[in-house]
């Protein structure tokens, strides 16, 4: 049965993720989390798909004030074709020099870090986030298939794909082709990048968290108003912190 091909394969990927990427998760918690403390920034990162995680990371129950996500609507679909449509998208995100002025709009400081999600690492726009963010001192980490860096062809002026950029390169596990599963033609179906990508980004979000926790630093969390002993106001209260957060510094 095919859903139950692709569900075994995805739990191959994830039990491979947890004994061979685990430590890696575990240092790039340990730099998102002093990063935290030293009141900086986990800024997060990636376009098309790979802007699922992101979304996925913050805001939502069981995340905390610290992390910041770059969304940009022009690198994330809302239709099929027409404005907002994939090919325009997929366009864009291999332009050159796109990334630098979107990232004009955010103070990049040292003591702040990068998470970008790239499942290819080809495409310009996260090489270019990430390069901007090294030439910025941030630390970069970065989530992709390491298999798909090993074949593919650099495609960047640079001569180099995202994991060659980062401090520390994740890898999703995923192959090449993301698709999973063979149905009998060339195309294989049913991708895999997300759910990793997914379960890798809350990986981070739980150790993360953790680290804070045991020092005494976790910053506000947003929590369900079902939980018992919440305040009523407790969301509000994660809001305004945020608030305060996003406007802790300037533009130089």
């Amino acid at each position: 049965m095919a859903a139950i091909d692709y569900l075994n394969r995805i739990q191959e990927i994830l039990e491979r993720i947890k004994t061979k990427e685990i430590e890696k998760i575990k240092k790039a918690a340990g730099i998102m989390a002093e990063a935290v403390e030293k009141g900086g920034r986990i800024y997060m990162f990636g376009s098309g798909h790979s802007a699922i995680p992101v979304l996925d990371i913050f805001p939502r129950y069981g995340s905390f004030i610290g992390f910041f996500p770059l969304y940009d609507p022009r690198l994330m679909w809302f239709n099929v074709i027409g404005p907002g449509g994939a090919r325009e998208l997929l366009w864009l995100e291999r332009q050159e020099g796109y990334a630098e002025v979107f990232l004009q709009s955010y103070p990049l400081e040292p003591r702040d870090c990068m998470l970008v999600f790239s499942h290819g690492g080809l495409n310009t726009a996260p090489i270019e986030v990430a390069l901007e963010a090294k030439e910025k001192g941030l630390k970069v980490i970065c989530v992709s298939s390491l298999e798909n860096a090993k074949i593919a062809p650099r495609t960047h002026p640079s001569g180099k794909m995202l994991p060659d950029i980062a401090d520390i390169a994740i890898d999703n596990g995923v192959p090449p082709e993301d698709a999973l599963v063979d149905v009998g033609q060339i195309e294989k179906v049913a991708a895999g990048s997300t759910v990793t990508a997914v379960s890798i980004a809350m990986s981070l979000v739980a150790e993360i968290g953790s680290i804070l926790a045991k020092k005494g630093k976790l910053p506000p969390t947003f929590v369900s108003p079902n939980v018992k002993g919440v305040e009523k106001d407790h969301l509000q209260k994660v809001y305004q912190a945020f608030t305060k957060f996003y406007y802790s510094r300037s533009m130089k």
